[in-house]
């Protein structure tokens, strides 16, 4: 019979993705192992090879769709001897829900209320207990929202997503399965990436509503600010939702704290120099390799976890990890957003090898070539923003990781050495820590193997 072709989920998170190309069309023959199409996510592009042999009957889902749930067929597999007319109608997501006889209305009625809506008192309940005294703007906004016997489609997390973040899901648009709201829907809401319906001025201050607005400014409020034509307004892709999303979570949810040192970097400059020169060159005189200053942050960071351990942690609800490896990811800015590649292991490489592997990646997640097991997992971070002429900055931290190193540029600067004025390179760092994880002693204890290791890069060797 013909095999279903499904959307495959590309990470444990993934919930939705693009089908970018596809590589076949109806008719072509394929066989086990056969790159057939190419899926794209927030963070990469991935190829999808073909589990079974047989031939491309029917193509569900052109090249270029966008938000395709993981488990939807995409396409349908014909074997050996069948064709076309073996093939059912195409699969739908959610088949229709059959109508109960008409004898039996009565006993079918309660269990679809109870699946599709609150029953009326427990929403009432609910209501009176998130709002004491509705004002006459709340109740209008709601009842702009929901229209006599209307039917709310959500699913069960959905629902208590949505309930938790104090937003009625009535205001969520939904899209999943005929305007079905998801998880990913009630995400977006929160994170303001959609607007909710019927939004008003007037219903901003609802308790229905509370919970979005603390998240920010709805689409039509920053709208209604600026004179038509004054600006063009580019819808966000995938990336950035997923990064504002992530962040607004890092910032409401992750209880960050900041420390920062200045660190004088002339032993590392001169260090550097002098690898850098002793590297082989080609016939073109182009040398084997280049070293940077990132790479000597990322070893020592490296190093400092390894020495500190309980420093190389992340907080996992209801315990604490602590990581027997230092894998450090690195923040490399793409076009519309980030990535986080991490270094497996950075604190075993040498220079050499941590700059071939971040040059690697950060090529790679440029192009969104990346495998998930790739911008997945790490304990920490660092990001460098030194190239561009920072002095410090604070950074966000990625969840799951417990900490990340920001990194500044490196600048001569005036310093007293016993009553004495000389001049010296420094860079200051600031390492933002969840508290949860990490206390504020433990930070300054790590930071500091961190400073001793930059200021005499011989010691990483020991």
């Amino acid at each position: 019979m013909p095999i279903d072709i499904t959307m495959p989920a590309l990470s444990p998170t993934m919930e939705e993705g693009k089908l970018a190309k596809w590589h076949v069309k109806e008719g072509d023959t394929v066989s086990s192992g056969d790159v057939i199409a190419e899926i794209e996510t927030d963070k990469a592009t991935m190829e999808v090879e073909a589990v079974d042999e047989g031939k491309i009957g029917k193509i569900l889902v052109a090249e270029g769709t966008d938000n395709v749930k993981v488990n939807a067929v995409i396409a349908v597999l014909l074997q050996e001897g069948e064709s076309a007319d073996d093939m059912t109608a195409a699969p739908k997501a959610e088949a229709p829900k059959a109508e109960a006889p008409k004898d039996d209305a009565a006993k079918a009625a309660p269990p679809a209320k109870t699946a599709e809506t609150p029953e009326p008192a427990k929403a009432e309940a609910t209501k009176t207990e998130a709002a004491p005294a509705p004002s006459p703007s709340a109740k209008a906004a709601s009842a702009q929202t929901k229209s006599a016997g209307d039917k709310v489609f959500a699913s069960p997390l959905a629902r208590r997503l949505a309930k938790e973040a104090g937003i009625d899901v009535a205001a969520i648009s939904g899209t999943g399965p005929k305007g079905r709201v998801v998880k990913s829907d009630v995400e977006a809401a929160k994170s303001g990436a959609t607007p909710l319906k019927a939004a008003s001025p007037s219903a901003v201050g609802a308790p229905a509503a509370a919970g979005v607005a603390a998240t920010g400014m709805k689409k039509a409020q920053v709208l209604a600010m600026y004179e038509e034509g004054s600006y063009e307004a580019v819808p966000n892709d995938g990336m950035r939702k997923v990064v504002a999303a992530r962040l607004t979570e890092s910032k409401q949810t992750v209880p960050h704290f900041y420390l920062n040192l200045d660190c004088r970097i002339d032993a590392l400059l001169a260090a550097r120099e002098q690898i850098n020169a002793q590297a082989p060159k080609s016939k073109e005189g182009k040398p084997a390799y280049k070293l940077s200053v990132n790479d000597f942050v990322m070893k020592a960071w490296a190093v400092a976890l390894q020495r500190v351990p309980l420093a190389n942690a992340t907080w996992a609800g209801d315990s604490i990890l602590y990581h027997k490896r230092s894998d450090v990811a690195v923040a490399v800015a793409v076009p519309g957003g980030l990535f986080t590649p991490v270094v497996k292991s950075c604190d075993t490489l040498s220079l050499r090898e941590i700059s071939e592997t971040v040059k690697d990646l950060a090529t790679r997640a440029k192009s969104k070539k990346l495998a998930p097991h790739e911008y997945q997992g790490g304990a920490s971070s660092v990001s460098n923003l030194g190239m561009f002429g920072i002095t410090s900055f604070a950074a966000v931290i990625n969840p799951p990781h417990g900490t990340i190193l920001a990194v500044g540029v490196g600048e001569e600067r005036v310093y007293p050495d016993k009553g004495e004025i000389k001049i010296g390179s420094f860079m200051t760092v600031t390492l933002s820590c969840d508290h949860r994880a990490v206390d504020g002693a433990l930070g300054a204890e790590v930071l500091g193997v961190f400073k001793g290791l930059i200021e005499n890069p011989v010691m990483m060797l020991a």
